[in-house]
């Protein structure tokens, strides 16, 4: 296994490894098999997973829910390069049909919280019944806003990573541990 990965113009070193990912995926998905077994085929929960950088996270999740679950995306965006911007661009908005429904947001990662913000405030405009939040990722030390992360799989300092679905100018993605910026 190689512990340093370049893209771009930048050195990562491995930060987590793929089997502690996987268990805490494991961990996650226990809990909401737990807090959903009363999900229905005639209501079933909406998984809303956040393109790009979810969607390997949600394919993990997914294998492992056991509860009817209709799965739909959208795509907000703020980071270029390793910066966020600090404003929220919509790329995919919201799918239709959501009113009333319970949603689960899928995040890969939450450290501003400004893109979790601005979607859980589209979902409640969109008249959703309930909505939570599960995330891979969250920098504690960074994350200051109101939004209740319900599920949260690892807790992470403040430092630029890439892997699992996280990217550095879109590439990086599948790499399937990882990487911390090697500074």
């Amino acid at each position: 296994m190689d512990h340093k990965v370049t893209l771009h113009d930048k050195t990562f070193k491995l930060f987590i490894p793929n089997e502690k990912i996987e268990k805490a995926i494991d961990a996650v998905a226990e809990r909401l098999n737990a807090d959903y077994a009363d999900a229905t085929d005639e209501d079933p929960l909406v998984l809303l997973c956040t393109l790009n950088g979810a969607i390997i996270f949600a394919a993990e999740l997914l294998k492992r829910l056991s509860f009817p679950i209709v799965l739909k995306a959208c795509k907000l965006s703020s980071y270029q390069g390793t910066q966020s911007t600090g404003s929220i661009k919509t790329e995919v908005p919201l799918p239709a049909h959501l009113e009333g429904r319970r949603v689960i947001i899928v995040e890969d990662i939450v450290d501003t919280g400004n893109t979790i913000e601005a979607l859980t405030g589209l979902l409640k405009a969109a008249k959703v019944r309930d909505c939570k939040v599960c995330t891979l990722l969250v920098k504690p030390e960074v994350y200051k806003k109101d939004v209740k992360l319900d599920y949260v799989a690892m807790e992470i300092p403040n430092r630029f990573i890439v892997g699992f679905g996280l990217d550095y100018d879109e590439l990086g993605r599948n790499i399937k541990d990882i990487y911390v910026l090697d500074e």
